[in-house]
């Protein structure tokens, strides 16, 4: 199975219609293209309790290569999810944080997570700690202070 990140263009940034016109990239494929590979998930994953430097980052993601980790860290930075304070000049050390793009992430981490764990069956999944219900994640309307349900106008921009 591909996905639709697979076709876009990478010089242009489009995805080839089957009709040979060129569109824009979906907001999915621009999600992709920022966090589509495993470690860069698992790296903001791992910062979502704060900041940490490399090597805690390196014992927290146990079977990462040092190159890896280092290139996330790098495009997460340039992609502005993560940012990178030095703490030392001699030799020059970083400590890594989200930033508040990065903490947005976070929730789509949680609820992939949960989602993953649901269809699996397995631990992990987030409940509600009153009840010990599994959470469902809701669409909100800020502006109206209410849920959105798939038979409500969804539009996408």
């Amino acid at each position: 199975m591909q996905i639709a990140s697979d076709y876009t263009d990478r010089a242009s940034g489009a995805n080839p219609r089957q009709d040979g016109l060129v569109s824009e990239p979906s907001p999915l494929d621009r999600a992709l293209a920022r966090v589509g590979d495993r470690w860069s998930l698992l790296v903001a994953e791992a910062l979502l309790d704060g900041p940490r430097r490399y090597s805690e980052l390196a014992a927290a993601l146990p079977g990462i290569a040092p190159n890896v980790l280092a290139a996330r860290l790098r495009k997460l930075e340039h992609d502005g999810l993560v940012a990178a304070t030095a703490y030392s000049d001699r030799p020059r050390r970083y400590r890594y944080a989200l930033t508040a793009d990065g903490r947005d992430l976070g929730v789509v981490l949680t609820m992939l997570a949960a989602w993953a764990a649901t269809a699996d069956g397995a631990a992990g999944a987030a409940v509600h700690d009153a009840c010990g219900t599994a959470l469902e994640a809701r669409l909100w309307c800020p502006t109206c202070d209410e849920p959105v349900g798939d038979d409500a106008g969804v539009t996408r921009l």
